[in-house]
């Protein structure tokens, strides 16, 4: 428990407890938005924080840092976003679909039953990333929908995906997101607004109930951990067992065994041992 203690302690905003619980602090969030959109907001609405939607039964469950409605019910949601995660069978990159996949879910969980299409709220997904994964160095990345024909013609479907690059060098941001950059990159605090953030999350790890509900967090975490740790190991052996049939088939082919009697001996199929002995 106290090991669970100190890991609060020592978190930063990059953390996506810790950020889930900032962004709810309503001022802090509203003035993100706000700077990053250059508009006014005249107030904002929690949908569920850290929500999961799951809208199929058989569909990929996501895992939503902050969900938010304003007075004109655009919806935003923000996600920290500390490592640019990669398919490892694929090595391909996986936060554009990613983004994808959120907006499909945000939208379906939005309209409901009977609804027009033209009830969608406009929409924005915002990702805080430790990293540019666009390797430009702008700040921001914002995507809309266009024309390939003609850059001028805009898909008008009001959704929109941000990326913010903290490491970012080129393109206009207001001084308060420059400074929430800097502090969630290094911790320096260059600002009043900076300022008022890092004594906003001295305040959350000071609450008891967010205290409890770390250590609650965290033992899920765990259980994940371990349970992908698991599936994982368990996945390992079965590889390895696969391995060794086709090695053992492979030698009874070489002494001359029928494909019949060494699918017997090895638990493959007749059509496996056919497939092994072609190559």
């Amino acid at each position: 428990m106290q090991k669970q203690i100190s890991n609060l302690d020592k978190l930063t905003l990059s953390n996506d407890f810790l950020f889930k619980h900032v962004m709810l602090r309503k001022r802090i969030c509203k003035h993100i938005l706000e700077e990053l959109l250059h508009t006014q907001i005249a107030d904002i609405t929690y949908l569920e924080a850290e929500q999961t939607i799951d809208v199929y039964p058989d569909s990929h469950g996501i895992r939503l840092d902050v969900k938010i409605a304003d007075a004109a019910n655009t919806h935003y949601n923000l996600e920290m976003q500390v490592k640019n995660p990669v398919n490892r069978a694929t090595g391909k990159f996986l936060l554009p679909k990613r983004t994808r996949y959120y907006q499909a879910m945000l939208d379906t969980d939005m309209l409901q039953k009977g609804q027009d299409y033209d009830e969608l709220s406009p929409t924005y997904i915002i990702f805080f990333c430790l990293f540019d994964f666009f390797q430009d160095s702008q700040r921001i990345y914002t995507f809309k929908k266009r024309c390939l024909e003609n850059m001028n013609i805009e898909l008008a479907d009001e959704a929109v995906i941000m990326f913010l690059n903290t490491l970012g060098i080129k393109g206009d941001v207001s001084p308060d997101i420059q400074s929430l950059f800097d502090y969630i990159n290094s911790n320096t605090i260059n600002s009043n607004f900076t300022r008022e953030v890092a004594d906003t999350i001295v305040e959350i790890k000071n609450d008891k109930k967010v205290r409890d509900a770390y250590m609650t967090y965290e033992m899920r975490m765990k259980d994940l951990r371990d349970e992908a740790h698991a599936e994982g190991k368990a996945e390992g052996l079965a590889e390895g067992k696969a391995e060794e049939k086709t090695a053992t088939a492979k030698r009874l082919l070489s002494m001359g065994l029928s494909v019949e009697d060494i699918a017997k001996a090895t638990s493959l199929s007749v059509e496996q041992v056919e497939k092994i002995k072609a190559e």
